[in-house]
């Protein structure tokens, strides 16, 4: 995969803080999908707390260590060498984790791999990181309210930036945190006839 050069930490090491900040969204025990998961992070840190942990990424080093770890599927498959799609198309997560990462013909999909209520949580470099160094290519950054455009219309955005961040190294960042509408009630009533309550505080 076309994984954009790492910051610091990346790898196995601290969960990115915005991952962490949106996580009491994932339904406790809810499947998670880590999209191009590289040493696993954010793998680990799910499958620590009880969530059986999906992570897909090209690199089969990256992912040896994870095998190893209790509750955690680690599937090898190149996502833009046009294969198909590594899992069964019925199969829906609780929260769909992708960082440092950008394949924009996988982005309509995203929302689709979500079960009722589940969570994207998104976070990745920005136009304007070409100022301060790598990643620089067009292809790695996103456009202004690029994130917004590819929920709009599927996912309930909770949580939105779109800026520079001094640490884990200085850079441009957006970050979305969307989730799924829930299933309908069974008195009938839809999915948007009742407002969800996301806790924005965690």
């Amino acid at each position: 995969m076309s994984t954009v050069p790492a910051s610091p930490g990346e790898g196995v090491g601290e969960p990115s803080p915005w991952i962490l900040r949106w996580s009491h969204l994932v339904v406790p025990g809810g499947a998670v999908l880590d999209i191009a998961a590289g040493g696993g992070r954010h793998a680990r840190w799910f499958a620590g707390r009880g969530h059986p942990v999906v992570a897909i990424d090209r690199s089969q080093p990256a992912l040896a260590s994870l095998s190893a770890v209790a509750g955690v599927e680690a599937v090898c498959a190149d996502l833009e060498d046009g294969s198909p799609w590594p899992l069964p198309d019925t199969r829906r997560f609780a929260a769909v984790v992708v960082t440092n990462y950008l394949h924009r013909p996988l982005m309509p999909r995203l929302s689709q791999l979500l079960a009722p209520g589940g969570g994207l949580l998104y976070e990745t470099f920005a136009r304007g990181n070409e100022t301060l160094g790598k990643p620089s290519n067009p292809a790695f950054l996103l456009t202004p309210g690029e994130l917004l455009d590819a929920v709009r219309g599927r996912l309930v955005v909770v949580g939105y930036e779109d800026g520079y961040v001094a640490l884990p190294r200085p850079a441009f960042v957006q970050r979305i945190c969307a989730v799924a509408p829930a299933a309908p009630s069974g008195d009938g009533a839809s999915a948007d006839a009742a407002l969800a309550r996301y806790d924005l505080a965690g």
